[in-house]
Formats: C-alpha cells, sequence, structure tokens
C-alpha cells in the first residue's frame, strides 16, 4: 500500500490513467492526490453509522440519524475549478469492505446547489463506490447564473463530467482497480444530467436511469398565466380533489378496468365544464373562469400569433398535484429563476409581462437553455453497449410526463424504429405516479437491478414489478411495461397482485 508520503514525492499528476500505476492507497492518504484543478479538502474513513450530513445534527428518536445502516466507508471530498469562476464541489464515497468492483453516479433536483447524501447512501449500501455534485453552487435557487455564464455552464453539463473522471481516478487510487462498470442514476434534473452524459460523453457510463429528465421549457409560465394572472381563473388546492375525482369518473375505466388509475392519459377526453357550477360558486363546483384556467392546464402551450404547439402541458390524473405549479402566489421557482436569472437576467423581471411568442423564442436561445439534454442522437453511446432506462411518473406536476414520450420517440427514429432501438433505450410509464415516486399508483421498483441485468447479463427489461404502499404496507402491486406496452388484467385475481397483468399493445 502506498503511503501519502510517497505518492507526493512521486508527483504524479493523477489522472484515470497514470493512477493505475500505483497499488491501493489508504483512505488518509487520498488526501494527497494531484488531479487536475482540483482540490482535495477531505479524505476520512467514516466509522459504521457514523455519518450525518454536514449542518445536521444526530440525536435520539425515530428516524434521527437515516444513515445508521452504512458500513465503514471512505469519504472524500473535492473542489474542481475548470475555469477561473467555477467552484464545483464533489464527495466521493468507497466502501471499506465488499466493494462491487462498481462505480454509480448520483444525480440532484431542481437547482441542486447540495450534494445527494442519501442517494450515495443508497448506492453504498448496495456495493457500490458513488459520487455526488453540488452542481458547482450553494442553494437550490437559480439566483448564481445571473452574469456567471461559466457557472450556468458548470450546472448544466461540465460538473457532471468533471465529477466522473474525478472520481474514477479516486477509485483507481484507493482499490487499485477501475471500476469494472459505471453507472448514473438520477430523477428530475438527475434524468436531465444523465441524459446529457450519454449525449456528451458517451464513455463515462455504461449504463444511465434517467427518469422524468427535466428539461426546461415555460410550462410554469403557461400555467401561472391561466391560474395565478387573473385573480378570477383562480383554482383553490381544496378543489384539487373534485378535479381529480370527475378526471377518474370520466377515464378510469377507459382501460376495463376500474382501479382508481388512469392507465393512459393521451386517451383521456376529460372535460373540466362537468364541474361547470350551476349557479353560484361553490366547493364542488368550478366557475367558468376556472374551467378555461383547467383546460389551459390540460392542453400544450399554444403560440398566440402563429397557433403553433410550443410545448407539452399537464395530463388528466395530476390534479392532486397541481399546487407544484399553480397554487402560487408566482410561477414555480425552478422555472421562474431560469427566465429571470438566465434568460432575462432581471431579477425584478415581471412574469406577468410573459410573451408566448418572442419571450418563448427568447428562451429557446442555445446560450439560456445549456442545461437541456434534447439532443436525439445517442449513437455513440449505444454503439458502446450504453443501456438507457428511461421512466416518468403518468401523475408527474413537476415534469410533463408528454415531453419524456417525445424525446424517446426522437431517440428511436434516430436509431431506425423500436425494433432497432430496443435493445439499447426503453421508456416505462407509471399510471399514478408522482414526480419521481409517490402517487396513488404503485411507484417503487428496483430500477438499478434492472439496468445491472441489461447491462451486465444482456436481459432487457422486459416489465418492471412496482409497489404502492400506505402506512409502510404494500396494498398493491403492478407490472410496468415497455413504452408502448400497458399492463392488461388477465381477468381473474385480484387487481392489486401483479402476476394478473401481462405487458401488451394497447
Amino acid at each position: 500500500m502506498k503511503t501519502a508520503t510517497m505518492i507526493c514525492a512521486i508527483g504524479v499528476l493523477m489522472s484515470l490513467s497514470s493512477v493505475s500505476a500505483f497499488a491501493a492507497s489508504s483512505c488518509d492518504s487520498l488526501a494527497m492526490l494531484a488531479l487536475k484543478d482540483t482540490t482535495v479538502t477531505m479524505a476520512q474513513p467514516v466509522p459504521a453509522g457514523q455519518f450525518s450530513p454536514p449542518g445536521e445534527r444526530q440525536g435520539g428518536g425515530r428516524g434521527a440519524n437515516p444513515y445508521k445502516g452504512l458500513a465503514d466507508f471512505c469519504r472524500v471530498a473535492v473542489t474542481i475549478k475548470p475555469t477561473s469562476d467555477s467552484d464545483i464541489k464533489v464527495e466521493v464515497w468507497l466502501p471499506a469492505n465488499g466493494w462491487n468492483g462498481k462505480f454509480q453516479a448520483v444525480g440532484n433536483g431542481g437547482w441542486a446547489g447540495v450534494i445527494s447524501y442519501s442517494a450515495m447512501a443508497e448506492a453504498v449500501r448496495a456495493g457500490y463506490a458513488s459520487a455526488s455534485t453540488d452542481t458547482g453552487h450553494v442553494g437550490g435557487r437559480g439566483t448564481f447564473a445571473l452574469g456567471h455564464p461559466e457557472k450556468l455552464i458548470d450546472f448544466g453539463w461540465r460538473s457532471e463530467h468533471e465529477m466522473t473522471v474525478k472520481a474514477k481516478a479516486i477509485i483507481q487510487a484507493f482499490y487499485g482497480n477501475a471500476p469494472r462498470l459505471s453507472y448514473w442514476n438520477g430523477c428530475s434534473t438527475g434524468g436531465r444530467q444523465g441524459l446529457k452524459e450519454a449525449q456528451m460523453f458517451p464513455e463515462d457510463y455504461d449504463g444511465i436511469i434517467a427518469g422524468a429528465p427535466a428539461n426546461r421549457t415555460a410550462i410554469s409560465l403557461w400555467i401561472a398565466h391561466a391560474v395565478l394572472k387573473d385573480p378570477a381563473s383562480y383554482i383553490a388546492p381544496t378543489k384539487y380533489p373534485i378535479i381529480h375525482q370527475a378526471a377518474l369518473n370520466t377515464c378510469d375505466n377507459r382501460d376495463g378496468l376500474k382501479d382508481g388509475l388512469i392507465d393512459d392519459p393521451t386517451k383521456c377526453d376529460f372535460d373540466p365544464k362537468v364541474l361547470l357550477c350551476k349557479s353560484t360558486d361553490s366547493a364542488e363546483c368550478l366557475t367558468s373562469p376556472q374551467v378555461e384556467a383547467a383546460k389551459k392546464i390540460y392542453s400544450p402551450a399554444i403560440n398566440p400569433r402563429t397557433g403553433k404547439q410550443l410545448f407539452n402541458s399537464l395530463v388528466p390524473g395530476t390534479e392532486l398535484g397541481w399546487g407544484v405549479q399553480a397554487q402560487g402566489p408566482e410561477p414555480s421557482a425552478n422555472i421562474y429563476d431560469q427566465y429571470r436569472y438566465v434568460v432575462f437576467k432581471d431579477p425584478n423581471w415581471d412574469w406577468k409581462t410573459f410573451n408566448f411568442d418572442s419571450d418563448v423564442e427568447r428562451g429557446d436561445l442555445p446560450e439560456n437553455l445549456v442545461m437541456n439534454a434534447t439532443d436525439p442522437n445517442m449513437k455513440a453511446f449505444f454503439k458502446r453497449g450504453g443501456k438507457l432506462l428511461l421512466y416518468h411518473g403518468w401523475s408527474d406536476t413537476n415534469v410533463p410526463t408528454l415531453n419524456t414520450i417525445k424525446y424517446y420517440k426522437s431517440v428511436v427514429d434516430n436509431l431506425g424504429g423500436t425494433t432497432e432501438a430496443s435493445n439499447n433505450i426503453r421508456l416505462f410509464l407509471a399510471p399514478g405516479m408522482g414526480h419521481c415516486g409517490g402517487g396513488e399508483g404503485p411507484n417503487v421498483f428496483d430500477k438499478v437491478g434492472a439496468l445491472e441485468q441489461w447491462v451486465e447479463h444482456g436481459k432487457a427489461p422486459e416489465q418492471l414489478n412496482a409497489s404502492h404502499s400506505t402506512d409502510g404496507k404494500v396494498d398493491r402491486t403492478r407490472p410496468l411495461c415497455p413504452y408502448p406496452q400497458v399492463a392488461k388484467y388477465k381477468g381473474s385475481g385480484s387487481i392489486d397482485d401483479a402476476s394478473n397483468f401481462v405487458c401488451r399493445m394497447p
């Protein structure tokens, strides 16, 4: 085992290629690693059950330390500065024993600004070495981007690639071997990050899980204009359940099964006008302006001058989560910040002035969407055997599910059709599932296990068995099927048992 003194004396610039010349190092000695544009700020062993996220206190009581089940690991923190305005924080966690020989990077949410500790812990529990980045800034708002184009690039894609390269070098130094396989696991911003990695750096990962990829559109402004701009159009959150129930009454049994879920919302023709108040407003009906607002939430954004469809909005079945976008008093912060700090570069910009013609065009300029990952050309990633597992909940109100379907279709078309693409990319849609999880439908499933089988054994996932729990008890299981297949009831047995369903074309 090389000591820190020996490594320092040799003075080698550590990169993934040069590290291979050395045997495994102790955790403490990793503090002396020399990595390009990088400073190691911490390298310390963490005893079993002793990790606590920075700024949080360990203490007694139920759930006080969700990391207590972690075995010993080596915690390495680095700061990467690829530009003079960069300040990318990364942590790499290395199991002290039982490393499975693989690397699993985990993604972020929203504007990031934090290390994804809980996701790293999950990966380490499974035997992986793991890494996460704050994407180059602190705090979950977009204020950092104002006047800092390099920081925006760091957030958009550079931090993830830099993290990946440095993490692999650290893994090589610690274990004496590079990871034999590398996986990305992320949802929302993390889903978008995974797609960006495959598009720009196809050599970085062997398999990518990309849930609900948060490619940015002006959806929050579209919904805000529908519901918040005119007080008469505002729909109180107390009315969301009645709209949701009306949508279920219209479309739940369209798939031949009344189970409280809308299997395919694209085939749901629900019109909120059925809830129009007969006389005065009440808790059980919608006023005429509220009906029109609800219709706009369900409708794609339209350019008022050309009539062209601009981007997708939400679908029937999402109503219980409308508060994310429609509760107000301002638009959802993720997209509001995008336009304030990135597009218009004005913290005082008034969202009510947004023009769904010229301002959409301005927002879609390449310099404003450096984070978006919508390039359909995945051929380089797939050529080297890369696998992409996409998933999205139909009841997602943060990111329109239709966006992911649109992207999936663009990749498939670029590859020449479903037959050619199915060995490399699969999309799984979850009826009733919210943003990255939760919701009325089955929403817990083994994504990592499915990807491992696909990458390591060539077994493409034919279905993902998902479960729903209430008060910690599983009360429904259901298969999630590779799009465009859907789960169909066999006709007998419990509708809450996945074994009574089969995946087939609608």
